[in-house]
């Protein structure tokens, strides 16, 4: 990759067409994470075909969560000096050749260095997809649809990929997401040279104190999410639930996860967006607090559907939220890294409180603690200054 002066105003966003610009943000933010959306069944192939241990599995996957969210730091130099095309075109090769790799691999100390360096080109495609969605004329929608694109990937993975292990064993997964980066190359011309000239200027005056105020509201929205959706199995646990049941109810509740993105695309234009962001905060508050005290079965059911809806709902608003902060594309890649701190950070914590505790009830305050703390850092980094979104 080469480096290249400041990409000039007047040419950074040249023929980029809206629609495969979104088709680009949609689909490639959905794949570029695939191992991580499906990782369920990906954990269960390793354990079965390779028989790795719990402990190597959850390192194989925090190494990939890991370099997704350290794609951050080399895009700090890269979002205004590099042509993002050209960035897009390398990391995309990149991308496709590390799943090449990993699928005709059969250690594990080969694999994780495949997976590193995979994932690190994966998570710069997602920084370009979140950075151009936040430079969209409706980021709040732009955002919807990328969650929307996740969830359904995630989704199909778990259904399709067990029969596709059981006979073509772990290699399958890497072989799909290298024929997905291959059969959409094609949109990676969509992505535009550089930052909308629009971004660069509107929001010049902003008080640095408002992004960092923004990145922490993001960082404690994910930890309490991570948190409990983690734990939600030893919260059904703990109330005596059959895990079977269980299992069902929360695959069940990944359906209200889609309709609440689906709700977020559909109300992202209306004019009180601020009502919106609250009140999707108030009932992912309200989901955390249905799950305490030992659920019954209905209760744990209704906690579930609430939760999956109300965090996919609200999320699309926080982000539109965070991107009328960024006048440098900076931001929203700091976001990129924030978002795996937090996936990371949730259930590290809520892991130690259950142990110190022996119960659920702390690690659920914890997490509602972090949602009211976040509400109230979102609320006071776009004082006054939301309505350049609308």
């Amino acid at each position: 990759m080469q480096s290249t002066p400041p990409i000039p105003h007047s040419v950074s966003h040249s023929f980029v067409n809206p629609r495969r610009l979104l088709a680009a943000i949609v689909v490639i933010a959905a794949f570029s994470p695939g191992v991580l959306m499906t990782a369920p069944a990906v954990a269960a192939q390793l354990s079965a075909q390779w028989h790795l241990s719990p402990a190597r599995i959850g390192y194989l996957f925090s190494t990939e969560l890991g370099a997704m969210s350290l794609a951050t730091l080399p895009a700090w130099w890269w979002i205004n000096r590099c042509r993002w095309r050209r960035v897009a075109l390398l990391a995309a090769a990149v991308f496709f050749c590390g799943n090449l790799l990993s699928a005709f691999t059969a250690d594990f100390y080969l694999l994780l260095p495949c997976r590193f360096i995979t994932a690190l080109a994966g998570g710069t495609l997602m920084i370009l997809c979140i950075t151009c969605a936040a430079g969209t004329p409706n980021p709040g929608r732009v955002f919807s649809f990328w969650i929307l694109g996740q969830l359904l990937l995630g989704a199909l993975g778990l259904l399709a990929l067990p029969p596709l292990f059981a006979r073509f064993g772990l290699s399958v997964v890497y072989l799909l997401l290298a024929a997905l980066m291959l059969c959409c190359s094609p949109l990676l011309r969509a992505f535009p040279e550089g930052l909308p000239p629009q971004n660069l200027s509107a929001s010049a005056a902003v008080a640095p104190l408002r992004k960092v105020l923004a990145v922490l509201a993001v960082l404690l929205f994910y930890t309490g999410q991570s948190a409990v959706w983690t734990f939600s199995g030893t919260i059904a646990a703990a109330a005596g639930l059959a895990r079977i049941g269980s299992g069902q109810v929360l695959a069940a509740a990944t359906l209200f996860g889609m309709a609440g993105a689906c709700t977020a695309a559909l109300l992202a234009a209306h004019s009180n967006s601020v009502r919106l962001l609250r009140t999707g905060y108030l009932l992912l508050l309200a989901s955390i607090l249905l799950f305490g005290h030992r659920p019954l079965a209905v209760r744990f059911a209704l906690a579930a559907a609430l939760f999956e809806f109300s965090w996919t709902c609200v999320l699309p608003f926080i982000l539109s939220r965070v991107a009328v902060l960024d006048n440098s594309g900076r931001l929203m890649n700091s976001i990129n890294l924030v978002i795996g701190g937090g996936l990371a950070l949730g259930p590290s914590l809520a892991g130690h409180l259950l142990e110190k505790t022996g119960g659920t009830d702390a690690m659920l305050l914890l997490a509602a603690g972090a949602v009211i703390l976040s509400l109230t850092l979102i609320t006071v980094a776009g004082w006054k200054m939301y309505g350049r979104c609308e």
